[in-house]
């Protein structure tokens, strides 16, 4: 996938817009209002408003583009050269109760359906620093707050954190795991730790949807990382995964795949 001058000038005009709709919500957290979908999920209004912000501005920029929103349904599911996936809030669980691990996630899939692009805003979730602002165009550098993002060095065996989904915990048998596991409320935000952070190894999710992981995936598959399955294949973004709005069929492990396969040996769910 190449990128012109011209589409560089939409995508970052599209990237301003995440970063902004990240500091609305930041600016709305105090006096957000928990409401719950049918599913029993949490909903507040500044989900709604930042959804119809970024998938406006995508429509406008991206007129060709397939968009598949948390909160709308707006894809075709046609050929579309690009399909845009959207979370408003990855996390609003945490988002709603005033916590700090809350993202904007816009993650960028081909024509192919491969994850390319990644624009995620954690307005409160720094790395030594205020925010943590993903910036990936298909084919262009990972850039974290500005600045060029090298791949990291292989560590040796063995695992020495692991970021865990909130749900499902108890579920995995971890007897024979010796290091530190991480739980932080969105999917979008620990699937980038192994790719950003030296002392993580990998994640394990509960199943989710295609929003939960699209942005981060194309993160983890530029630092030479992927997503697999809990039965070792490489997670797929099919029909019902993306255009009907169906969870992935099974837990998924995050990170390089030597380190997914150790996963796959020291914690695999109880039976």
């Amino acid at each position: 996938m190449t990128i012109t001058d011209d589409s560089r000038k939409r995508f970052e005009e599209l990237y301003q817009t995440v970063l902004d709709a990240s500091l609305y919500a930041k600016d709305m957290q105090k006096g957000v209002e928990r409401n719950y979908k049918e599913d029993g999920s949490v909903l507040t209004r500044c989900d709604l408003e930042i959804s119809k912000m970024i998938t406006d501005t995508v429509s406008r920029l991206f007129p060709e583009a397939d968009i598949i929103s948390e909160e709308e349904v707006t894809a075709t599911g046609g050929n579309a050269p690009m399909t845009f996936i959207l979370d408003p809030i990855d996390g609003t669980d945490v988002f709603s109760q005033g916590l700090a691990s809350f993202a904007v996630s816009l993650g960028i899939l081909d024509e192919d359906r491969m994850p390319v692009g990644a624009m995620i805003a954690a307005p409160r979730f720094g790395i030594a620093e205020e925010a943590m602002n993903v910036h990936l165009l298909p084919g262009e550098d990972l850039l974290l707050n500005g600045r060029k993002v090298g791949q990291k060095k292989e560590s040796g065996p063995g695992l020495r954190q692991v970021a865990f989904t909130s749900h499902d915990i108890g579920g995995f048998d971890l007897t024979r795991f010796k290091g530190k596991t991480r739980t932080f409320g969105s999917t979008i935000i620990h699937l980038l730790l192994p790719a950003l952070l030296e002392e993580f190894d990998g994640t394990v999710s509960q199943p989710c949807y295609v929003w939960d992981l699209a942005a981060s995936h194309a993160v983890l598959l530029k630092q030479g990382m992927d997503i697999c399955n809990e039965d070792g294949t490489r997670l797929e973004y099919t029909d019902e995964f993306l255009y009907g709005r169906k969870k992935c069929p099974m837990c998924t492990y995050a990170g390089r795949m030597d380190k997914i396969q150790e996963m796959l040996e020291v914690m695999g769910r109880r039976r």
